[in-house]
C-alpha cells in the first residue's frame, strides 16, 4: 500500500498540479489540433509560404527596403483589425470601422489645414452637429459606465469648441477622440436599443462615407505631409541607438513576462509548460528580435547619397498595441468578461456580468483603434481624401483578424492573430505589386485567402464540436 501524500494544491485542483514532460507538452499540442484547435497556426504557415513564394517570384521582395517598406503599408490596415479582434470574439461585427477611421483621419486633417479652426472648415450648422454628437456621446459613455469613452469624448468637444491651434500630437488626439465617440454610439445602439450589430454598422458604414464627404468635399484632398511629426508616423525611422534600445526592452519585457509566469506557476505547484519549451521560445523570440533589428539599422538607401537607417516608427506602435491588447485579454477581468460573453452570453449574465457595457465596450476599443490606424494610413500617404478608409479597408481588416486565427462565431481570438493575418496580406498586396499584378488580381488572392481561413475555421469548429 502506498505511503505517498498528495500535498494540498494536488489534492485541491487535480490534474492542474500534474507536471508535464517536454514529450508530453507536445502531445497534448497535436491533440488540440487534431482536435481542430488550430490557433494561428494556418495563418503562420501560410505567411512562410507565401514569403517563400515571392522571394522565387521576385528578387525585390525581401530587400531591406521593400521590407521596411511592407511593414509601413500594412500597419494601418493591422491596427484596425487588432481592435475589431475585440469585436469579433463577442460574434459581433464592424462595417462602419473602415469609414470611422475615414472620419477621424479628416477631422484630423482638417483640424490641422485649417490651423485649428474646425468651425471655418465645418461651417455653423455642421459643426454644431458635430459638437452635439460628441456630447451625445460622452452622455452616452456614462450612463453605459465607459469612461475611457466619456473622457476622450468630452476632451474631444472642448478642444473643437475652444479652437485649439493646430498641433500634430492635438491632431492625433482629436482623431482618438472622435473614434472613441463613434464606438459609443455604435456600441449603445447594439448592446441598449438591441439592434444588429450588421444592421447599424452597416448603416453606419453608408452613414460615415457621406460624413467624410462632407467634410473634404467631392475631388477634394486634406495635405498632412508637409507637418514632420504626421508625416513621420509611419514613414520615419528610429534611430540605430533607439532600434537597439527597443530589441533590448522587447527581449527583456517578453522575458520578464514568460518566465516570471512559468516561475511562479512552479512554485504554486500548478501545470505549466515545461521549462526547456519555455526557455527555447523566449530564446528565439530574441534571436529573431536581434536579426530583424540588425538588418533594418543597415542602410537599406537605394541612392548612394542618402543614408536611411533604423527600425521604422510603426514597429513599436504596433508592439505596444499589442502588448497591451494581449495584457488587457489575458490579464485583466475585462479581458475575461469579454471571452466569456463571447463563448456564452447567458451564462456570463447569469454569472453575473454586465453583458450590455461589455458589448457596448468592444465597439469603442474597436473605433478608437479605428482611429490609430487612420493616423498610420493617412500619414503613409500624406494626405486625406474622401475615400479615406473606403475601398477594400474594412474588408482587409476583418481579413487580418480571420486570416490570423480569430473566429467569426466569437469566444476565440487573440491580438496577435491581427498582426500574423495582417502581416500575411500586406506580403500579398506587396509581393503583386512587385509582379506589377493589377488591382483585380490583389482583389481575387485575397478573397480566397479569406475565403480559406473561414473555411478552415468553420472546419476546425465542427471538429471541435464532434470531438
Amino acid at each position: 500500500m502506498s505511503t505517498r501524500t498528495e500535498s494540498p494544491a494536488a489534492a485541491d485542483f487535480g490534474i492542474d498540479t500534474t507536471s508535464r514532460s517536454t514529450g508530453e507538452a507536445v502531445r497534448d499540442y497535436l491533440a488540440r489540433l487534431r482536435a481542430g484547435d488550430l490557433g494561428s497556426l494556418p495563418a503562420v504557415l501560410g505567411l512562410v509560404a507565401l514569403v517563400v513564394v515571392f522571394r522565387v517570384l521576385s528578387d525585390g521582395f525581401l530587400t531591406l527596403d521593400n521590407t521596411a517598406n511592407l511593414l509601413a503599408q500594412g500597419a494601418g490596415k493591422m491596427i484596425i483589425a487588432m481592435g475589431l479582434v475585440f469585436v469579433l470574439l463577442l460574434g459581433e461585427i464592424d462595417l462602419s470601422a473602415g469609414t470611422a477611421s475615414g472620419v477621424c483621419a479628416a477631422v484630423m486633417a482638417m483640424h490641422y489645414v485649417r490651423a485649428g479652426n474646425l468651425l471655418g472648415g465645418m461651417g455653423t450648422t455642421v459643426f454644431l452637429v458635430f459638437a452635439c454628437g460628441l456630447a451625445v456621446a460622452a452622455l452616452l459613455a456614462v450612463f453605459l459606465r465607459i469612461w475611457a469613452g466619456a473622457a476622450l469624448s468630452l476632451l474631444t468637444l472642448v478642444l473643437a469648441v475652444v479652437g485649439a491651434p493646430a498641433n500634430p500630437w492635438l491632431e492625433m488626439l482629436l482623431a482618438l477622440g472622435v473614434g472613441a465617440a463613434i464606438g459609443v454610439i455604435t456600441g449603445f445602439l447594439v448592446s441598449t436599443i438591441g439592434m444588429p450589430s450588421f444592421v447599424v454598422t452597416l448603416a453606419l458604414f453608408i452613414t460615415w462615407q457621406g460624413v467624410i464627404l462632407r467634410f473634404i468635399g467631392e475631388g477634394g484632398v486634406f495635405g498632412i505631409g508637409t507637418d514632420p511629426v504626421l508625416f513621420a508616423v509611419a514613414n520615419g525611422n528610429m534611430s540605430v541607438l533607439g532600434s537597439w534600445l527597443l530589441c533590448a526592452v522587447v527581449i527583456c519585457g517578453y522575458a520578464l513576462v514568460v518566465l516570471g509566469e512559468h516561475l511562479s506557476r512552479l512554485r504554486r505547484e500548478l501545470v505549466t509548460t515545461p521549462t526547456p519549451l519555455v526557455v527555447t521560445k523566449t530564446v528565439c523570440v530574441a534571436v529573431a528580435s536581434i536579426a530583424a533589428t540588425y538588418a533594418l539599422t543597415r542602410n537599406r538607401s537605394t541612392n548612394e547619397y542618402a543614408d536611411i537607417r533604423g527600425v521604422p516608427y510603426v514597429v513599436p506602435i504596433v508592439l505596444v498595441l499589442l502588448a497591451v491588447g494581449t495584457y488587457a485579454l489575458n490579464r485583466t477581468r475585462y479581458g475575461r468578461h469579454v471571452y466569456a460573453v463571447g463563448g456564452n452570453a447567458e451564462a456570463a449574465r447569469r454569472a453575473g456580468i454586465n453583458v450590455s457595457r461589455i458589448r457596448a465596450s468592444v465597439f469603442v476599443v474597436g473605433s478608437s483603434t479605428a482611429a490609430l490606424g487612420a493616423i498610420v494610413y493617412s500619414s503613409k500617404v500624406g494626405s486625406v481624401d474622401p475615400q479615406a478608409g473606403g475601398l477594400n479597408t474594412l474588408l482587409f481588416a476583418v481579413g487580418a483578424a480571420v486570416i490570423g486565427g480569430t473566429s467569426l462565431f466569437g469566444g476565440r481570438g487573440k491580438v496577435l492573430h491581427a498582426v500574423v493575418g495582417g502581416l500575411a496580406l500586406a506580403v500579398v498586396e506587396n509581393g503583386l505589386g512587385l509582379l506589377k499584378q493589377p488591382a483585380a488580381m490583389v482583389n481575387i488572392v485575397t478573397g480566397l485567402v479569406l475565403l480559406l481561413a473561414a473555411t478552415v475555421d468553420a472546419l476546425s469548429r465542427r471538429r471541435a464540436a464532434r470531438g
